[in-house]
């Protein structure tokens, strides 16, 4: 029968083989009981982090089509499992209670915020870019050269844009006659 006071780290650690306190030594019953928060997952999809132009490789575990837990990927050329502190964080944009996850809209001179429906607000998005596309237009300079463009558009792209992203984007505005498009993506 063993005494209540060899369940003592300490007493394991003097009196056992584990001299360092690392191993046996250390461990408590509730500590042998714990269990990693990635062992339960149904699945791990691989990811890259939506802070920066960096690009860094994330691990997403997945349980009953939830996200329970984002990690590095250590198979990642780029970051090799590490993440900065936002990264390290990213589980929160999907898993927090608070998070808005419908479209909020308050009306010009507004105080109070609404919700809409996504459609309702990407029909009231490309409303206003056309009406400010027509208001804004610039057929011609006025020596009569032609200029096809609009002034009252312009773009700026994110940092998480890729290639193809940006690519679509700048043929998307160009066609819209904007010449200001740009990309904050820089170090």
């Amino acid at each position: 029968m063993r005494r209540w006071i060899d369940s003592w780290p300490v007493v394991r650690q003097a009196t056992g083989h584990d001299r360092t306190g690392r191993g046996d030594a250390a461990r408590s019953t509730h500590s042998a009981q714990l269990r990693p928060r990635t062992s339960d997952a149904d699945r791990v999809v691989q990811s890259i982090c939506p802070y920066c132009a960096v690009g860094c490789g994330q691990r997403v575990f997945v349980k009953d089509e939830q996200v329970t837990q984002i990690e590095g990927d250590p198979d990642s050329p780029i970051s090799l499992g590490k993440l900065c502190p936002k990264g390290a964080a990213s589980t929160q944009l999907v898993t927090r209670p608070d998070r808005v996850t419908k479209v909020r809209y308050r009306r010009p001179g507004g105080t109070e915020w609404e919700d809409l429906a996504l459609e309702t607000a990407m029909h009231m998005i490309a409303e206003r870019v056309l009406d400010t596309r027509r208001s804004t237009w610039q057929d011609t300079d006025e020596n009569g050269r032609p200029l096809r463009r609009t002034m009252g558009i312009a773009h700026l792209g994110g940092a998480t844009l890729d290639n193809e992203e940006n690519y679509l984007g700048r043929k998307l505005y160009t066609a819209l006659g904007a010449i200001q498009v740009e990309n904050q993506a820089r170090f």
